[in-house]
């Protein structure tokens, strides 16, 4: 016993947490017990910074003499949510061992959401179900209650953000391919932020998802002593469950959210930001979607590098983030790697004019298994609207590819992730690339800079694998465009075998005919 207790009290706060939320669960699938949580965390983070901004007012002292702790407007100048008395965290905790505590929980969400208008219709009334027992939800709140005690209460915000965001991956791992469809990977979200570093302007992502990539955009500008508030989000997404948890997850970290939108139709058919030209565009878009109403949009305006196939999206992504794009801007995007070899209804074509007009900045080959929603092989997407804009050197005619296929590491059986020193080397050697003091040279097997000539001789085929010296079998392997070659030609195996039997039969009726007398 006295190992096991050594052990626990070694593991992360954030890890013996997921621990015992995870006992409580039961029999609640994790879909939907992911909402009980969150809510939970959240309303201990909001409560947390509306007390101790409450304390502050009512000793009255310094800017808040003359303050009255129950005036909203306070909190408001303060960017602080108000929280009305029957949802602070002190009240809901003390009624958590109640036979009514799930209507209390139920009650505190409606109330904060009628005070603060920009929180409507994002929180979770879920806790009076019948599958969430009353006590298992004061076993809850009590645990979600332990966080950020004594000395830590000064970073409750951090620890709780923290915390937060560690519970969004777990339920990533616990929901499997479900969970995969509004979460990207932590640590593809930190290479693609620390490769663009977002220091200040306009940060976009249509399809945003939980806000991953809001989260490490300020959290990057952070680490790097720069200002927060020298950065503004705008985003899109077309799943209101998943929406509602963004809010959340910016709301909890007091990231400006108000610019983050939502509505059923999705980013192609209302373009929420329609006139947003963004100085970032950071996104993870569905891979090879087939059904994203392309057949209604033949003639739109963002298909200046050509009109994407109805049955696949990736290039109608493509030009959507590069049509938000300031002049100089620049965007990073994870992609189904296929799109950097097929052919397949004029995508050919596009990728030609993305290369000749010099916006293809970085292609990088990612590894497999990063993805809990899908085992298709990804890539990263760097590109920029305008290679020469004197930020960094002149690379116009450049094309920089990184295979990173070996790199980082396995966590479990299913899951892949990168370290923080596979990330810094990847963003380094682009980094050092781009920068005019950058000292980068080819790494065989690994990184090479390629002249746009050396794209045209490999008919703009952007496999990594082709520029580093790696084999390129596997590296250029298309399978939706195999499976179209495969398909065509069993097709027309079938016609042919038709024809060939119809011929047979033909020619049998004929001899039936001359000679069955005979017969």
């Amino acid at each position: 016993m006295a190992k096991n207790d050594i052990k626990t009290e070694e593991e992360p706060l954030e890890k013996q947490l997921w621990k015992a939320a995870d006992k409580l669960r039961k029999n609640i699938d994790a879909a939907e017990y992911k909402h009980i949580v969150m809510g939970l965390i959240f309303l201990k983070y909001i409560s947390d910074a509306f007390e101790g901004l409450y304390h502050k007012l009512q000793k009255g002292e310094g800017d808040y003499a003359g303050a009255d702790p129950e005036d909203r407007d306070e909190y408001k100048a303060e960017n602080v949510f108000f929280v009305p008395e029957i949802a602070r965290w002190s009240y809901v905790q003390a009624r958590a061992k109640q036979p009514e505590i799930g209507k209390d929980a139920d009650f505190a969400m409606d109330a904060i959401e009628k005070e603060n208008p920009s929180l409507k219709g994002v929180l979770p009334k879920v806790y009076a179900r019948g599958n969430l027992d009353p006590t298992s939800l004061g076993g809850l709140i009590d645990l979600v209650g332990n966080i950020a005690l004594g000395d830590a209460k000064a970073r409750s915000a951090d620890i709780l953000g923290h915390v937060f965001e560690y519970f969004l991956g777990e339920f990533v791992l616990s929901e499997g391919k479900k969970g995969g469809q509004f979460y990207t990977p932590r640590s593809v979200v930190q290479l693609l932020v620390e490769m663009l570093e977002p220091y200040n302007g306009r940060v976009f992502d249509p399809c945003c998802g939980s806000g991953g990539m809001f989260v490490h955009s300020e959290k990057f500008v952070a680490q790097h002593q720069g200002q927060v508030n020298d950065i503004s989000i705008y985003g899109q997404e077309s799943n209101q469950t998943t929406w509602r948890l963004c809010k959340m997850n910016l709301a909890i970290r007091s990231i400006d959210s108000s610019q983050v939108k939502w509505n059923n139709e999705g980013s192609f058919l209302n373009d929420t930001h329609k006139d947003l030209k963004a100085d970032y565009v950071i996104a993870n878009p569905p891979f090879n979607d087939s059904d994203w109403s392309g057949d209604l949009l033949r003639k739109d305006g963002r298909w200046k590098y050509g009109v994407p196939p109805t049955g696949n999206a990736n290039y109608a992504w493509i030009q959507h983030f590069l049509y938000h794009l300031s002049p100089s801007g620049q965007t990073g995007f994870v992609l189904a790697k296929g799109a950097l070899t097929s052919k397949t209804s004029g995508e050919g074509e596009i990728r030609k004019g993305l290369v000749e007009a010099r916006l293809v900045d970085c292609i990088v080959n990612l590894p497999p298994k990063l993805f809990l929603n899908t085992q298709i092989p990804a890539s990263l997407w760097f590109l920029s609207r305008d290679k020469a804009n004197g930020k960094y050197r002149n690379r116009t005619d450049e094309l920089l590819f990184i295979d990173a296929r070996n790199m980082g590491h396995l966590i479990n059986r299913r899951t892949r992730e990168f370290s923080e020193e596979d990330i810094q080397h990847i963003a380094g050697t682009y980094h050092n690339w781009r920068n005019p003091d950058g000292e980068y040279e080819d790494v065989k097997g690994f990184c090479n800079s390629a002249s746009i000539e050396r794209v045209k001789e490999l008919d703009y085929v952007l496999t990594p694998g082709r520029y580093v010296g790696l084999p390129d079998d596997e590296d250029d392997f298309d399978f939706n465009e195999r499976f179209t070659q495969l398909k065509n030609k069993f097709e027309e195996q079938l016609k042919e075998e038709a024809g060939l039997n119809s011929q047979i039969l033909a020619n049998l009726s004929k001899i039936e005919m001359e000679g069955g007398n005979e017969i």
